[in-house]
């Protein structure tokens, strides 16, 4: 049996099943699963924006992705649309609007890779939208999907999101959607005074979801926390000083024992729920472990982090990790079940192949649990969840190791 996988990409989570749909869902279908995504996941992950979750209801997210997507639309899930991108999942796209605040006086300035759906959620809650589309082939389909569904306060351009549109400058609001390694310049310059603006920087696997405020010229940090986007495309990138090194794969605070100065954030470790760092007398490897607990069967409750992986330069690595679990039980689905999961993504991001420790049921005391790993060649990059994953009950890792074997 194959659980259901969640992992991070563009500050997005992926879902892959065992099995895709094979028929398209009907609209009410769609819309059954729309509605039910916002009250599980967005709503119930904390996105509290009356204005923000009816736009959230409202956007038909299967009209930005591809058709043979459509069966994942309502998953909280970033998924492929081609040219090495992909769509946001709901729940960052909502988190990220929510943050802004948006108004119905602002103009917004929203850079993103292509889908046009950051874009469409914002034109019902703000006066004006424009959205940078980085990659041509997608921008323009974003365009006629845009005007198609008379999005009519949304203008569409191509082009070096990191340059901003300086024409239509300043903006009261502006959402990067895609992750630098630092704030643009030309961003920080068009960003009216006063005006907010939501982006992670940071290096390729580790970055950081900063919500900045402009004062004096100069951007102020009101809230910031670990994330994983798809980074820009171009020069920009292209000259990143900090890679990661994708023939030495290694995990980051493994073991928990690094503490962040942010209460409620495990050092690199992002899109946290329902866990908790907790000093433990019998952790394996330390003082500290990482232990989520749910009650609610099919809530969420799981930790990610990305790391490069080529499986040109790494043929076979060791996933092991230290466990204990107190009364686990299957959550609302039979993918419900705790595991600790590796995915892996080929260049275009695109899932190659899922390998995993567990599941876990019952009761279990600390035990170190390792697989050996055949890295498919195709590989370039992959993300390790852990967590209960819908099952109810209590779970804790510790000493969560990823290894090259020589």
């Amino acid at each position: 049996m194959k659980p259901w996988i969640i992992v991070a990409i563009c500050g997005v989570v992926v879902a892959a099943a065992d099995a895709r749909a094979q028929n398209q869902p009907t609209d009410e279908h769609l819309r059954a699963a729309r509605l039910q995504l916002v009250e599980r996941d967005i709503a119930g992950a904390g996105v509290k924006n009356p204005r923000v979750l009816q736009a959230m209801r409202d956007t038909l997210r299967h009209e930005f992705i591809p058709k043979n997507m459509w069966p994942q639309a309502y998953l909280d899930a970033g998924l492929p649309i081609g040219d090495r991108q992909t769509i946001s999942s709901p729940f960052i796209v909502a988190f990220m609007t929510e943050a802004i605040d948006p108004q119905p006086t602002d103009r917004v300035l929203e850079i993103g890779t292509g889908s046009g759906y950051q874009a469409a959620i914002l034109s019902p809650l703000v006066a004006e939208v424009y959205t940078i589309e980085i990659v041509e082939a997608l921008g323009l389909r974003a365009k006629r999907t845009l005007e198609r569904l008379k999005y009519r306060n949304v203008q569409v351009k191509i082009g070096d999101g990191y340059l901003g549109w300086e024409e239509h400058a300043p903006f009261d609001k502006i959402i990067v959607t895609c992750s630098p390694e630092d704030v643009p310049q030309p961003l920080i310059d068009q960003l009216a005074e006063g005006g907010l603006m939501v982006i992670p920087v940071g290096e390729r696997h580790q970055q950081t979801l900063h919500l900045f405020r402009k004062s004096d010229g100069e951007l102020v940090t009101l809230d910031s926390r670990p994330t994983l986007f798809v980074p820009m495309t171009g020069a920009a990138e292209d000259q990143r000083q900090v890679l990661p090194d994708p023939s030495n794969p290694r995990l980051l605070n493994g073991d928990f024992e690094s503490d962040s100065e942010k209460e409620g954030i495990i050092t690199g470790w992002y899109y946290e729920r329902m866990v908790e760092r907790q000093q433990d007398p019998s952790a394996p490897s330390g003082d500290y472990v990482a232990t989520f607990r749910n009650t609610v069967p099919g809530q969420r409750a799981h930790l990610m982090q990305g790391l490069a992986l080529d499986g040109r330069l790494v043929s076979r690595i060791d996933l092991s990790a230290m466990v204990r679990f107190e009364s686990v039980a299957q959550g609302a689905d039979r993918h419900d079940l705790p595991v600790v999961a590796i995915t892996f993504y080929d260049q275009q991001r695109r899932e190659v192949a899922t390998e995993f420790l567990g599941p876990f049921q019952g009761n279990g005391s600390w035990r170190q649990y390792t697989k050996r790993i055949s890295v498919p060649v195709g590989s370039r990059e992959a993300i390790v969840r852990i967590g209960l994953f819908g099952a109810t009950g209590t779970i804790s890792f510790d000493n969560v190791v990823v290894s090259k074997v020589n």
